[in-house]
């Protein structure tokens, strides 16, 4: 079952949600979803306006309600049947916040009050970035309260009052979707169904908030690339409540004094969205496809990633080796596609015939390296041989990725062997 943006729309969904392949009954799509880039948003002027920053009065906007509330209504229907028929399901539901526009539930902005917002640690564009890994972050551009900023292309910068409503309205979307989350798992909850099923939560990217003089998500930076990965697995990731408590007890946002829930634990180490795929089929009793050989367009069935499993643990009970902060060596891959070596307007989202270069990335827990290469999108393939520009940082001496030792010469012999 599918409920909201679980897969992206248009071509690469087949402009079908992969139905009906993917799913046994007809993806859910909230009704409200077809206000969201419209102007719904009320200015400072009175008028309505499609803006990026859009917090509103629910009961005000189109149909009084907004779509992550009623893909959240929609995904708790749909757990009360699998409650009565009690057999196994799979249940997908996609929220669009904090995508943009940042159009959300006016008081969460009150959890964030303007005067504590602060800066991103590096709100400059660093002098060793080359051009063409730059995204000039033209959707937020398009919008009609960034228009009449009349901000510089590509580079900006956006005035630093106006940085900080973005980062406001970015957290308050947040808080909003935390607060869905919150009542769908605690109807969960209320259904007896949170002891027999496994959950995980994840986003597809990560949303740039000044870093690098950047905004949105164009680029092979870890704040762009990384998102969160939790999983719940019931009686091994947490012991089964005591009869007449609660898993998920809803913490109302508003409530400082609203029950809280244990933060769980965390795994060090780097992981793929790829790896999601055998870990829930492993998790649920299933044969875990065998790895896909290249190339793979043949095989029916089969997986790229990891099982995860060996990171699970039964609470207190067992060893985990990778809880000590102590990663086992690893990499994660990532590219991004630019039309040139400078930003342009198409920079962020070329179309496939546009695209000239690929930007190619590896993350270990030591480095971050990626060179951007050419590329052939009638062949789809990368010439390693034919670098644009290159980029590396050492996470332990720059964590923020601001100083790019690429050409630096005591890193000239850097591995390239490395890159796929």
């Amino acid at each position: 079952m599918s409920v909201g943006k679980v897969f992206h729309p248009g071509i690469s969904s087949n402009h079908s949600d992969d139905s009906p392949y993917s799913w046994s009954f007809p993806p859910y799509h909230p009704s409200s979803e077809k206000y969201e880039n419209t102007k719904t948003c009320r200015g400072q002027d009175g008028e309505l306006h499609a803006n990026l920053l859009c917090p509103v009065d629910v009961t005000d906007v189109p149909e009084g309600t907004l779509p992550d509330k009623q893909s959240t209504e929609e995904a708790i229907r749909l757990l009360g049947k699998m409650e009565t028929l009690a057999s196994p399901f799979f249940l997908a539901v996609g929220y669009h916040k904090p995508h943009i526009p940042f159009r959300y539930p006016k008081e969460f902005q009150k959890l964030y009050p303007l005067e504590n917002i602060t800066l991103a640690p590096d709100p400059h564009v660093p002098d060793g970035l080359p051009p063409v890994a730059y995204n000039p972050w033209m959707d937020i551009r398009r919008r009609e309260d960034v228009q009449a900023l009349n901000i510089s292309v590509p580079y900006g910068p956006i005035p630093v009052d106006f940085q900080r409503k973005i980062r406001q309205s970015y957290f308050a979307s947040v808080s909003y979707l935390d607060s869905e989350v919150g009542r769908l798992l605690s109807a969960l909850d209320d259904l007896h169904l949170a002891n027999r099923t496994i959950i995980a939560f994840t986003s597809d990217h990560g949303w740039a908030l000044g870093e690098h003089g950047e905004w949105a998500k164009y680029s092979n930076f870890d704040v762009t690339t990384r998102v969160p990965l939790m999983f719940y697995v019931p009686g091994r990731t947490a012991l089964l409540p005591e009869p007449g408590k609660k898993l998920f007890p809803y913490r109302d946002p508003f409530d400082p004094a609203s029950e809280s829930m244990d933060p769980g634990r965390q795994v060090v180490d780097l992981v793929e969205l790829v790896s999601l795929f055998p870990t829930l089929t492993g998790l649920a009793g299933l044969r875990v496809p065998p790895r896909c050989p290249i190339p793979s367009f043949h095989v029916e069935v089969c997986r790229e990633g990891q099982n995860l499993l060996k990171h699970f643990r039964f609470h207190d009970l067992e060893e985990d080796p990778y809880l000590d902060g102590n990663p086992r060596e690893s990499i994660a891959y990532s590219q991004y596609p630019r039309p040139a070596d400078s930003p342009q307007w198409n920079s962020d989202k070329p179309s496939l015939k546009d695209i000239k270069i690929m930007g190619y990335s590896i993350r270990t827990i030591d480095y971050r390296y990626t060179v951007w290469v050419g590329f052939n999108p009638n062949e789809f393939l990368a010439n390693f041989s034919d670098i644009h520009a290159g980029e590396l940082y050492f996470v332990d001496s720059d964590p923020l990725q601001d100083h790019n030792v690429y050409n630096d010469s005591q890193h000239g012999g850097f591995p390239q062997s490395l890159m796929p």
